[in-house]
């Protein structure tokens, strides 16, 4: 099957989980199987691996894509299937979790998540659940607004405010151009009118963090961190990719404490500052420009 999505630090993830024949993995995030894919070739364990992801689209493609192996696959968020695994008493030599947007999701202007091409104020990886962002656009106080601007965002207090009080006052909103245009031109220009912005756009913290709002994204990220060591065997290796500072301040800090309990540690790190992307893949991938990967190994 045609390749969907360029997976990010594809090269570092294989070489810091360092894939044996025979071994398990569990992908936490497995998307379009841009990593998967690659590790499960040295493995050729399918029968002990499995793969999970939130989106109904990427578990379609997955069960078509694998349709003739005996990997196992789930439609679940990572949060609620780890605790599946734990419960049937799953564990692995290799967990990968990649919490960024896939290609797919970004590309697809009626996903909801694309500030560049107009569609649904959607957002949601989950299209089961209810909370979408047409309700916290057009629905939620202005100062639930500014809150998640400037906690998921990480947008200035004097931005977030200015940008709540556009949204509240152009309300309703019906697609993801015209909330894009507000944000970058205010009441100067036509909602519904196309218009181009060069550089970072300036809705894009906006997004970011609507988006974490309608998925749950680091509370999910926070709840199922502890739960790591009961997923992987001695020895086993975990990677976990990041896209922006609260993610990878969560994932910093739990390795960070785990690792340093003396005895008591479950992990022992095995990058101990983030992988980045190298310049060749950024000219190839642009999105991997502020992609992290942190790996750490079971004792």
């Amino acid at each position: 099957m045609e390749e969907l999505h360029q997976p990010v630090l594809c090269q570092e993830v294989i070489a810091t989980l360092d894939p044996k024949n025979g071994e398990s993995y569990l992908d936490l995030t497995a998307g379009y199987a841009g990593h998967a894919d690659k590790i499960l070739a040295v493995t050729r364990n399918y029968k002990d691996s499995t793969l999970i992801d939130r989106d109904e689209f990427a578990i379609d493609y997955l069960r078509t894509k694998y349709k003739k192996s005996e990997v196992e696959i789930i439609h679940n968020d990572f949060y609620n299937a780890a605790l599946l695994l734990i419960e049937c008493g799953k564990t692995y030599d290799m967990i990968l979790a990649d919490f960024g947007v896939s290609s797919p999701q970004l590309d697809n202007g009626e996903r909801g998540f694309s500030f560049i091409n107009a569609g649904p104020l959607d957002m949601r990886m989950d299209r089961g659940q209810k909370l979408a962002a047409s309700t916290i656009v057009n629905k939620w106080h202005p100062r639930e607004l500014e809150k998640i601007f400037v906690e998921y965002g990480e947008e200035s207090p004097g931005l977030a405010k200015k940008h709540a009080r556009l949204i509240s006052e152009n309300r309703p909103f019906n697609d993801t151009l015209e909330l894009a245009n507000i944000i970058a031109f205010g009441e100067h220009v036509s909602k519904s009118k196309g218009t181009k912005w060069f550089g970072k756009h300036p809705a894009t913290k906006v997004f970011q963090a609507i988006r974490i709002a309608v998925n749950d994204e680091l509370s999910i990220i926070e709840k199922t961190l502890p739960l790591l060591p009961k997923l992987l065997k001695p020895g086993g290796r975990v990677a976990i990719i990041t896209f922006h500072s609260l993610e990878d301040r969560l994932v910093k800090k739990y390795f960070k404490e785990n690792s340093t309990l003396g005895e008591e540690s479950e992990f022992q790190l095995i990058t101990k500052s983030p992988i980045t992307a190298e310049k060749l893949e950024l000219v190839i991938n642009p999105r991997a420009r502020s992609a992290k990967l942190r790996v750490a190994k079971k004792r």
